[in-house]
């Protein structure tokens, strides 16, 4: 019997109580400090007001050069690191086990083209086929690995939570050095070493390091023993050379852009805009349309990584560690085309199955018995596809504003699912504390505060709903909700201009906890037509001034059958984008969400 997501959403929510549902969205704008005079008088005003709210008081606070970098001997373990790496240098053999994620790319890219670089002997990757072998170094992957005799496997992007496997390892003589940046649980594995700013205790300036950070700390403590012992091969690059990588996986995995992370991604787009990044990034920035003198954060975000994270949603993520390994321009432009292919092909499979969720979720918040009362909501259908469910999952979870788990089948009547949460809502602790409470519910998982995996029993799959709903309810009847937009308040008339676009444009790199600048106002509707089916063109005037601007709301219509575009007076949050037409470059708003005018309450469709 086929169970469909309508069928699944229905069962599940006639068995529960009505807790809480989504209000209406209302704007909340963020408040610059006090204390904020530190400025270069030169800085745009907006831009000013901009990193005020973020907590940043001086120009000292926006320094991105490498000197400001945590100390690399300062995060646990990788003096260690560098000891376990160094014996297996020469007669050992390195096997890297990455993650099929854009993060797990750019680690192990990092770390075979450093280490091959330095020196190193004999150095592999090998990257697990998520419907194969799922995530992790899992004791399958190990008995795959024992096939080429490895010494020494490190893990990158993984391995926190890998307790069979490297125990299987450790049986089999092979050491093993994790490298990670996921939360551990209770229990850690028994590796020889293991790298991670997440473990209990840690004193590392950064939590916030993305898998391909701690790659690159790792490498960096290395490149510096081997210069002491004057082991370095002559013309061997330093360890900058790397930061493109590790740009592009930061960016990729969406961690928050504290201060170290801001410098780590400065860095690497700086060598990107000049040129100096690996074939496989230039290739698919080329086939991406983005010209990489003006690239920034959001370009990796939405161009690059997308096209690298097919590989391992669609296929095999090694096509995409082969791509950004390729020293060949022609060989990385290859791949690079295979890559966008996948992507294609994933962008069709997620509109299909986020079609399905997105009406089977309309259906039951219309009114009426089965109106969708929950506070976290589950979605499965057979039908759908492993790899894309994450995605899914970040769509709906956009447009109910709750957590959201989107699960698929896979294999042996287990369900592999994907979770997106919403600020305030720790995504991998209300699965922790729905594993204390109910053990037998989730056969594992792991993650972070806004996104995590797991596993479980398909059979179990409607308690594990109801436990859900009900643990995600206790966390937000103490969180501030999903309700409110953060803005950086309303700009003046004079202020929505070409200049100030450029600033915030430059004034980044922007990212999660260091969010990209956007801006509310009441504008009136002029013209409005749908381009490209869902995206929503109009030309918006500031009442009362007779300025009018171009602007554009992406992937705003769901429904275009039984879609009511707006008209009159509303309130936008838009994000200022300098549009590129014929040469000439022109002022666009990006419009995130069209509200009801807060001066008079009127209603948006």
């Amino acid at each position: 019997m086929t169970t469909s997501v309508a069928t699944l959403l229905a069962s599940l929510t006639s068995s529960l109580a009505p807790t809480s549902r989504p209000g209406a969205l209302h704007v909340v704008r963020r408040v610059p400090g006090k204390d904020c005079a530190g400025f270069a008088s030169d800085m745009h005003p907006v831009l000013q007001r901009i990193y005020a709210a973020r907590g940043i008081r001086s120009a000292s606070d926006l320094d991105v050069s490498l000197e400001r970098l945590h100390p690399v001997g300062t995060l646990e373990g990788i003096h260690a690191a560098v000891d376990l790496l160094l014996e297996h240098r020469v007669g050992g053999r390195v096997l890297v086990v990455g993650d099929f994620d854009a993060d797990g790319a750019t680690s192990t890219a990092l770390m075979i083209r450093a280490l091959t670089a330095w020196g190193f002997e004999s150095v592999d990757f090998l990257v697990p086929n998520r419907f194969e072998f799922g995530y992790g170094l899992t004791p399958e992957i190990v008995a795959l690995a024992a096939t080429r005799s490895p010494t020494l496997i490190v893990t990158v992007d993984n391995g926190i939570s890998s307790i069979a496997g490297v125990a299987e390892a450790r049986s089999r003589g092979i050491a093993v050095l994790i490298t990670d940046h996921h939360l551990p649980g209770e229990l850690t594995p028994d590796a020889n070493v293991i790298v991670n700013p997440n473990l209990p205790g840690s004193q590392f300036g950064s939590r916030a390091l993305a898998g391909v950070g701690v790659a690159f700390y790792v490498m960096a403590a290395v490149k510096r023993r081997l210069d002491e012992r004057k082991l370095t091969p002559p013309g061997a690059p330093s360890v900058s050379r790397f930061l493109d990588l590790v740009a592009l996986g930061t960016v990729a995995d969406v961690v928050p852009l504290d201060a170290n992370n801001r410098v780590l991604v400065s860095q690497g787009l700086r060598r990107i805009r000049s040129g100096h990044c690996v074939p496989g990034i230039c290739a698919l920035l080329d086939i991406a349309a983005r010209q990489g003198g003006d690239l920034t954060a959001t370009d990796l975000a939405f161009a690059v990584a997308p096209r690298l994270n097919a590989a391992g949603r669609i296929d095999d993520m090694s096509i995409g560690i082969r791509c950004l390994l390729a020293d060949d321009p022609l060989q990385a432009r290859s791949l690079a085309e295979r890559l966008n292919e996948l992507n294609l092909e994933r962008r069709a499979i997620e509109a299909r199955m986020q079609a399905d969720a997105l009406s089977a979720v309309r259906r039951l918040r219309d009114p009426g018995p089965e109106a969708l009362h929950r506070s976290g909501v589950c979605l499965f259908d057979e039908s759908w596809h492993q790899g894309v469910v994450g995605l899914v999952a970040s769509r709906v979870k956009d447009r109910l504003r709750r957590p959201v788990i989107a699960f698929a089948l896979a294999g042996n009547e287990q369900l592999r699912g994907s979770a997106r949460s919403v600020p305030g809502i720790h995504i991998r602790d209300v699965l922790d504390s729905i594993a204390a409470r109910r053990p037998e519910l989730i056969s594992k998982f792991g993650g972070h505060a806004m996104a995590a995996g797991l596993t479980l029993e398909r059979a179990r799959l409607d308690v594990f709903a109801r436990a859900f709903d009900e643990e995600v309810g206790r966390w937000a009847a103490t969180s501030a909700g999903a309700d409110a937009v953060e803005t950086d308040g309303e700009l003046s008339v004079h202020e929505i201009a070409l200049e100030t676009a450029y600033a915030v444009r430059g004034g980044g790199p922007w990212g999660q906890a260091f969010p990209e600048p956007c801006f509310d106002g009441v504008f009136t509707i002029r013209n409005t037509r749908i381009v490209g089916e869902r995206h929503l063109k109009m030309w918006v005037e500031v009442p009362k001034t007779g300025r009018s601007f171009d602007a554009i709301a992406f992937n705003h219509i769901e429904e275009p059958e039984r879609f009511t575009p707006p008209e009159g007076a509303v309130q936008l949050v838009y994000r200022l984008d300098v549009n590129e037409y014929q040469g000439e470059r022109r002022l666009q708003l990006l419009v995130d969400h069209v509200l009801a005018d807060p001066r008079i309450g009127n209603s948006v469709a």
